[in-house]
């Protein structure tokens, strides 16, 4: 068991390490994501009154569609590189575990979306004077979301790059999968900025059970899909 273990955890490392250095030389998420994200804090901070207090109150809904959206574009880009180069077929004859795959390939996305929830989050206290209330409350709640649209993405990608409508494919399969995540992390950030009444441990707990459900369903799932994709 533990020689498995070891196996699972060394084929992650390798695998993340791939994505990640596979990014940073394609620089996608810099040229692509980063900006785009830039382009959606500035328009909603123009389109919306920073004195009126509108413009705090969305900041929860505003900072997770975005991170969704970013998500999105990088899940897109990574899945579309490993067909168009053969390297999903590399993987799948390399003999590496299936579930180690799985989980360095959500692992590299799980970083590359915490450098855009750190940007966001940096945007929105500058932009858009929002107050911290409850740190560990939105810590907690952003780690396991973000780990649960990671986990999400990394199973929903390689069906959504077979097919001839990818672009359009992602989105369609990925929000109504991760509806939860959006209105669950949503609830916590508007409590942990002290933006609503009531406690947000409950909505934490909700994330990590959907966190843990979509890692644990990609780890079963990998090996098969794999196969067929």
């Amino acid at each position: 068991m533990n020689a498995v273990l070891r196996s699972v955890g060394g084929d992650a490392i390798a695998v993340a390490g791939k994505d990640l250095r596979l990014e940073a030389r394609s620089r996608v998420a810099m040229n692509q994501v980063l900006p785009f994200v830039l382009a959606v804090v500035l328009l909603f901070g123009f389109a919306l009154d920073p004195d009126s207090g509108v413009l705090r109150r969305a900041t929860p809904g505003l900072f997770w569609v975005t991170v969704l959206f970013a998500a999105i574009l990088l899940i897109q880009r990574s899945f579309a590189v490993e067909q168009h180069n053969g390297v999903a077929d590399a993987l799948r004859l390399s003999g590496m575990h299936p579930a180690g795959i799985f989980l360095g390939k959500a692992g590299s996305l799980a970083v590359q979306l915490v450098a855009v929830e750190l940007l966001m989050a940096g945007c929105a206290v500058v932009f858009y004077d929002v107050r911290l209330r409850g740190p560990l409350l939105l810590m907690v709640s952003a780690a396991a979301a973000t780990i649960a649209i990671a986990a999400a993405g990394a199973v929903y990608g390689p069906l959504a790059a077979g097919l001839a409508v990818r672009e359009t494919a992602l989105p369609l399969l990925l929000v109504p999968v991760l509806a939860p995540v959006l209105l669950s992390s949503t609830r916590a950030f508007q409590i942990a900025l002290g933006d609503a009444v009531g406690g947000g441990w409950p909505w934490a707990g909700m994330l990590g059970i959907v966190a843990a459900l979509y890692v644990t369903l990609g780890v079963a799932v990998w090996g098969p899909l794999m196969e067929e994709t």
